[in-house]
């Protein structure tokens, strides 16, 4: 699937709108620190890897910015483990 995810930094969000529907990542920052807070699909568009992308976006982002993650949802928390190549950024 390819999404066309937005980052507001101002927001600590990054956002995709599928079928009429947005789906979001929560974020804070705490220095270089990135705390992954919430992950957030709407059940009409569930099970399609959204979240997945939306997880994937915010670490590619840590990583180009040099930030450590802290991966507080348990959505994120699972897709770190799952994906070792982001293994290094977490805290």
């Amino acid at each position: 699937m390819s999404l066309r995810i937005d980052h507001d930094p101002g927001s600590r969000r990054f956002a995709t709108q599928v079928d009429g529907y947005e789906a979001e990542l929560i974020y804070r920052r705490q220095g270089a620190r990135m705390i992954i807070d919430h992950t957030g699909v709407p059940e009409a568009i569930g099970g399609r890897g959204i979240a997945g992308e939306l997880v994937k976006a915010a670490l590619d982002y840590a990583r180009a910015e040099g930030l450590r993650v802290v991966p507080a949802c348990s959505y994120s928390a699972a897709y770190v483990q799952r994906h070792p190549e982001y293994a290094d950024l977490v805290d």
